[in-house]
């Protein structure tokens, strides 16, 4: 059974194929008899004017008669139906005429042009061009199509003889990414059509997003069925993905279909505050903008539609169709566009299309089409129409220049040209494929050699009118033959009305984004966009938002308390002004303060047996001693400098050496001074003054020696201590030479020895006031202080280790002081009776 079809004789026949319809209702079938026809459903009034698009733009052209004199353009149309089956069944029918047999014999059929279709101009959608292509293309037979964007189709291998005056999807997605990537989405939920057109473009734009970094929430698609339950869970993972940004690229059909389940579940507040991106299908569709249930949905919502035109005379064209005209062309086309147009029936049935007669008034066909507002005769988006324009004149540009061809000088073999009379579709494949002209409108129509067009959009924003109708406002455009150094993509952000009416950029991210003092952590098992926000650790910092790694400080800086800048470590030393080093200077200058008064006590008594008996020449430089050992405490504290550094150490060592000889002389004195009085001993003569200063000054000047040693060859120098892991810097005075160091301890540390041997073998000497038991006393003390200095040092972490030194070189001090002294003031001032020669000279009491 041979389907609808709409024809005008003509020289040269273009055909024709549009999807006048949505969908088609298939027969149940029985096997036991020969299934009715299919019947087409759902008549769609866009197409219609594309197809009414391609009728006005032949009789434009046989009307001028310029481009093609003498020669008259006919057409035979088919509707598709919106299936790939139906759209096969068509351009079938387009050449059954033809004396084909295969490609050799299509080439050199000699039979005559007319009644034969050279080209055809169509299918809209990218699955029904699919078929077609691929059935054309073993013929050579030029398609040229109007609105079929899949990329695949720019395959010349697979589809040959397939042009197209739409842009492939390659460059909406680009225009797609660049959108994406203009306002910074990095979590965006992609949904797409089941079909070439929707899984391709969808596809295509998940991939290159990824390159940028920006991830796919969900990728879903709208099933053909438009099964209720599958979309309604596409809603329901719109909703928990947490995307404010999410693209539809499907046909009409399909996006209608998702809004109307979103309406039907009476959901839309889970979907309001969405920014829809719609791709080329559906973008100025009329079905989705001017039904007022979709607006709350839609407003804001922005997309690419190809170039737009002003057709002159395509309105007039198009209001001036009716099916009870005098001499009209018959239509099988006409008479369901008028029944759906006015919801009224013209009792008369239209083989293979749906006619339903049922709850209808009747019409006479003399209805006005311009007393109904419908987007058949609205003009204002003429895009595919426009395109369907475009590929009309530039088939007939083709004939021209075949036409025009000068014998001797065609593109064929021997330069031959193509004979007119019988065109052969292969050639004139070629001459399409070379068409290159200016259109009355000012662009230019050229194909490239994958048969597509330079791609040029809008980028149009769908907002409310003050009538209350959506109005689509161009906001920018997208130029993919921009130069290089200028921006593909132009946008005037001012005059974008975002969904729910925000002023600002709607933020569609995963994660929010983590600011400056944190870095992102990718969360197990979810995408890279999906992130926390971790605070960077203590010296490390991000002086960025979204930084990915936090950037350790230079080892002299330390993050501050927001982590976003590096600032000086905070230099840590002994100082004066810490409660510490405030401590140690008062307790330093009470001891040499208590030496100065226990010297002062000596000086004012110097005359008594007490001072006398000990030496008072030696208490006299021990006492002065022992106030360098109080005083060079006070070296240790304070910032440290190359002159502080090399002056404690020396300090301390000579300081303390001049007071272990001193007592050390003492010591001597003693235990020969009760030798001295055995009878004949001549003892003392060995250890008179002379001698005595002369050990104080060897014992002094061996250690003099050690110091200016150290000093020359490797001096206390001040060093820093960085920890990584410490706010802090340790600023100390490193030994130089931890062997010069030790020499001068263990040179102390000998003498301290000595001194306390003597000490303790003159101990039990008879006299009521035997010194050297005093002197062992305090050399215990040194002994044991000094001995529990060693570790406490090693073990003491900066300053501490310094405040260690000064609390020995104190501790000793004191001891020594109290130890040698503290007793004999006491006998001074609180019990002068024993200050006398006969108490000192007497012998203890046994008892």
């Amino acid at each position: 059974m041979s389907l609808p079809v709409l024809q005008k004789k003509g020289d040269i026949i273009l055909g024709g194929l549009f999807s006048l319809h949505d969908m088609v209702m298939e027969p149940s079938l029985s096997f036991t008899s020969k299934p009715p026809p299919a019947h087409c459903t759902r008549f769609n009034f866009r197409t219609f004017r594309w197809m009414q698009t391609m009728i006005f733009a032949i009789e434009d052209i046989n009307r001028d008669g310029k481009l093609l004199p003498n020669i008259t353009l006919g057409y035979k149309i088919f509707d598709s139906c919106s299936t790939p089956h139906q759209a096969l069944k068509a351009v079938m029918e387009l050449v059954r005429n033809e004396k084909v047999t295969g490609v050799e014999v299509e080439k050199e059929s000699q039979g005559t042009c007319r009644g034969t279709v050279p080209a055809v101009i169509g299918d809209g959608g990218s699955t029904q061009s699919l078929v077609v292509a691929r059935f054309l293309g073993v013929f050579q037979v030029p398609q040229v199509s109007y609105f079929s964007s899949c990329a695949c189709l720019s395959d010349k291998k697979e589809f040959p003889a397939f042009l197209r005056t739409m842009p492939s999807d390659l460059f909406q997605v680009d225009a797609m990414v660049q959108l994406v990537k203009h306002f910074g989405w990095t979590w965006v939920g992609v949904i797409a059509g089941d079909d070439a057109y929707g899984l391709g473009g969808a596809n295509i734009f998940a991939d290159e997003v990824r390159k940028l970094g920006v991830c796919v929430a969900l990728n879903e698609v709208i099933p053909k069925n438009r099964a209720q339950i599958t979309i309604s869970s596409i809603i329901s993972k719109i909703r928990s993905s947490g995307a404010r940004v999410i693209l539809v690229f499907a046909v009409e059909q399909d996006a209608a279909a998702l809004f109307d389940e979103a309406l039907r579940h009476d959901i839309s507040e889970g979907l309001t505050g969405i920014q829809w991106l719609a791709s080329e299908a559906w973008s100025t569709a009329a079905v989705l903008s001017t039904p007022k249930k979709y607006h709350h949905i839609l407003q804001g919502s922005m997309g690419f539609a190809i170039r737009r035109a002003q057709i002159p005379g395509l309105q007039d064209f198009l209001l001036s169709l009716n099916p009870s005209r005098p001499g009209a062309l018959p239509n099988p086309f006409v008479i369901p566009f008028w029944e759906e147009m006015f919801q009224c029936s013209l009792g008369v049935q239209t083989e293979g299309q749906e006619h339903n007669v049922e709850d209808k008034r009747p019409c006479s066909g003399a209805e006005d089409l311009e007393s109904v507002k419908n987007i058949y005769s609205d003009v204002s988006q003429l895009r595919i129409s426009y395109n369907v324009y475009k590929a009309v004149y530039a088939i007939v540009h083709a004939l021209k220049a075949m036409r025009s061809c000068v014998k001797g000088k065609g593109p064929f073999s021997q330069q031959a040209c193509p004979n007119t009379d019988n065109i052969q579709p292969w050639q004139l494949l070629h001459y399409i494929k070379q068409v290159e002209y200016i259109s009355s409108f000012g662009d230019e129509i050229k194909f490239d050699e994958n048969g597509d067009p330079a791609a040029m959009y809008d980028l149009v924003n769908w907002q409310m009118g003050q009538d209350g109708e959506m109005e689509f406002v161009t906001i920018g455009k997208f130029d993919e033959t921009t130069t290089v150094g200028k921006q593909k993509l132009q946008i005037e952000e001012p005059i974008i009305v975002w969904n729910s009416n925000e002023t600002n950029v709607p933020l569609s991210v995963c994660s929010s984004i983590c600011p400056a003092g944190t870095r992102k952590s990718i969360r197990p098992n979810f995408p890279v966009c999906c992130h926390d926000c971790v605070v960077c650790t203590a010296g490390e910092i991000s002086n960025q938002t979204d930084a990915i790694e936090c950037v350790r400080c230079l080892p002299e800086f330390w993050s501050n308390n927001e982590k976003t800048a590096c600032i000086p470590k905070y230099v840590d030393f002994l100082s004066f002004s810490g409660t510490m080093g405030i401590i140690l200077t008062v307790i330093s200058l009470i001891g040499s303060f208590c030496t100065c008064v226990v010297a002062f006590i000596f000086s004012y008594h110097r005359t008594t047996p007490i001072v006398k008996a000990n030496n008072s020449e030696l208490s006299f430089l021990l006492l002065f001693s022992l106030t360098l050992c109080f005083l060079c405490s006070l070296t240790f504290i304070g910032r440290p400098s190359e002159w502080s550094c090399m002056l404690r150490h020396t300090a301390f060592g000579i300081t303390f050496v001049l007071c272990i000889s001193c007592i050390l002389g003492k010591t001597i004195v003693v235990l020969m001074a009760f030798k001295a009085t055995l009878p004949g001993s001549n003892v003392m003569k060995w250890f008179g003054p002379a001698q005595q200063k002369a050990i104080i000054t060897i014992c002094t000047m061996i250690q003099v020696i050690i110091c200016t040693v150290w000093l020359v060859v490797v001096p206390p120098t001040p060093r820093k201590l960085i920890p990584r892991e410490s706010v802090i810097v340790i600023l100390l005075c490193a030994e130089g030479s931890p062997v010069a160091f030790s020499l001068v301890l263990g040179y102390i540390g000998l003498l301290a020895c000595v001194c306390l041997l003597l000490a303790f073998l003159a101990r039990k000497l008879p006299d009521n006031f035997n010194e050297a038991r005093l002197i062992t006393f305090s050399m215990l003390i040194f002994c044991a202080v000094w001995i529990a200095f060693v570790p406490a040092y090693i073990s003491s972490p900066g300053k501490y280790s310094t405040a260690t030194e000064v609390f020995a070189i104190l501790a000793s001090s004191y001891g020594l002081l109290g130890c040698i002294f503290a007793p004999k003031c006491y006998i001074i001032l609180l019990r002068p009776e024993k200050n006398t020669w006969k108490h000192l000279m007497a012998k203890p009491d046994k008892s």
